[in-house]
């Protein structure tokens, strides 16, 4: 089964930006979407966004305008860029995508938005 990476978090100020990347060990041109969740402390893992084979993308009402979900099938990766960042952004962030049956997640990468 697919191995997910997460890599580029870190603590930014309000209003600044960061981009997280998810790398795949095979190719994302396998999998129907590639998706990011976040999981602030104590809170339920929620859906962000996602991205079809397709380039087809949809997002959360909270992060609408502000994220933008990419990827580089040549280099198995997924992109989060995120801007405008809040506090009410701080969570670990997770990459997810299915595969033969399972639902398949990445480690998560920290993101810590201060005020």
């Amino acid at each position: 089964q697919v191995q997910l990476v997460e890599s580029g978090g870190g603590l930014v100020q309000a209003g600044g930006s960061l981009k997280l990347s998810c790398a795949a060990s095979r190719s994302i041109l396998s999998f129907a979407y590639m998706a990011w969740y976040r999981q602030a402390p104590g809170k339920q893992r929620d859906f962000v966004t996602r991205i079809t084979s397709s380039g087809m993308a949809n997002y959360a009402d909270s992060v609408k305008g502000r994220f933008t979900i990419s990827r580089d099938n040549a280099k198995n990766t997924v992109y989060l860029e995120m801007n405008r960042l809040k506090p009410d952004d701080t969570a670990v962030y997770y990459c997810k995508t299915w595969d033969s049956g399972h639902d398949m997640w990445g480690q998560g990468t920290q993101v810590t938005v201060s005020s």
